[in-house]
């Protein structure tokens, strides 16, 4: 039976568990919470940190195939263990270039594909230097995730929210739409390319409030941003499975903001959604399997439970009861202690009329909500 690691164990580690029974392997965990969603779904589980290069490589060692949930992992010890003949997908080199935001947009520039036009700052002082180059968005280069790490910087009054240390300062595109595709890659280089998501971020949190699938774009801008992902992944050389979130501006012009090297947010709707689900996906690329189809079976939204404004503490999902068809699916994480901005879960409903998405979806989220037995003394984010 395949062995096969995954570094980290948060909520895309618990899903990807739970897409593993469909498949013949052995799963090994490695994360340094005990209690983290995924230690009850594996058949290994390691306690230890992903960013120490000893402790990656013993873990991977013995294994025959390693992947990530999250970016952030020592990939110095992924190297060695490629080179020892150990599967890593994706591959390092590509890790290493994708964790990086800077090393990120050098890479678009340099394989001309299309991304707003930046520049690279090593401290917040040297921001001054920019000013006629705002707005503009402020991406720290390592460490930002869901929405930390980025700040939008519109005027020179704005320059002290940016950040003291190696960031991208990127010029901020008027948004029409914002879109996510899902490209899968194989290890002989066959390709797989899910249909286009409609993103709906949380203007306060900057992370994703919720997606619509499909996207309600043309099939003109669709078969362009398919087209542009696709030379995007294909540049990489790499297997694994790349979620490409795009911009379309208000000129209807196609930018790639940024890529995730890994299963993603807005991929988790194909679990019902989709014929194959973006995690059955990418364990037919670590198993070497064929690419399962990506066709919609119905049409979907998908909205984030979030850890409401003012409760921290122990976590309690309510307005469940609320709920009563059959076709609206609640995915519980299984993280004990919920506060304000964290990702608890999600919800996908099918058989949306496009028409009506966006009300289903603010529906959603304004009755199933996660807080806790004790409201902290805030005010609400409203």
């Amino acid at each position: 039976m395949t062995k096969v690691g995954i570094l980290g164990g948060g909520q895309l580690g618990r899903m990807l568990l739970q897409a593993a029974t469909k498949f013949k392997v052995e799963t090994h965990i490695l994360e340094n919470q005990e209690n983290c969603p995924a230690r009850t779904l594996c058949n290994h589980f390691t306690l230890g940190d992903i960013n120490d290069f000893d402790t990656v490589y013993r873990f991977g060692k013995n294994l025959d195939c390693i992947t990530i949930e999250i970016e952030q992992v020592c990939v110095e010890a992924l190297e060695k263990l490629e080179e020892e003949g150990i599967a890593v997908i994706p591959k390092p080199a590509v890790l290493k270039m994708i964790k990086n935001k800077i090393t990120q947009k050098e890479f678009y520039k340099e394989h001309t594909i299309p991304s707003p036009i930046f520049h690279v700052t090593d401290s917040k002082e040297e921001l001054t230097k920019y000013i006629d180059f705002l707005p503009a968005v402020h991406k720290v280069g390592v460490g930002g995730y869901d929405g930390k790490g980025v700040e939008l910087l519109y005027n020179k009054e704005d320059l002290s929210k940016g950040f003291d240390r190696p960031a991208v300062l990127e010029k901020m595109t008027p948004i029409k739409q914002e879109i996510a595709i899902q490209v899968a890659v194989d290890q002989t280089n066959n390709i797989v390319v899910f249909p286009p998501v409609e993103m709906v971020f949380d203007p306060t949190l900057n992370l994703l409030d919720f997606q619509i699938c499909p996207a309600r774009i043309s099939p003109a801008l669709q078969k362009e941003a398919n087209q542009i992902a696709t030379n995007l992944v294909r540049s990489f050389q790499s297997p694994g499975l790349f979620a490409v979130e795009l911009f379309i501006d208000k000129s209807d012009k196609v930018w790639v903001n940024e890529t995730a090297p890994r299963v993603h947010n807005s991929g988790h709707h194909s679990i019902e959604a989709l014929a194959t689900s973006q995690f059955e996906m990418l364990w037919q690329i670590l198993l070497n399997e064929k690419l399962g189809p990506t066709d919609v079976q119905q049409p979907s939204i998908m909205v984030n439970i979030i850890g409401a404004p003012g409760y921290t503490g122990v976590a309690k999902l309510e307005g469940t009861d609320s709920i009563t068809t059959k076709e609206t699916f609640i995915h519980w994480y299984g993280k004990e202690i919920t506060k304000p901005g964290r990702k608890m879960g999600h919800i996908t409903c099918l058989g949306i009329i496009p028409e009506k998405a966006m009300e289903t979806a603010h529906y959603l989220k304004n009755t199933i909500r996660c807080i806790s037995e004790a409201k902290e003394n805030t005010p609400k984010i409203v």
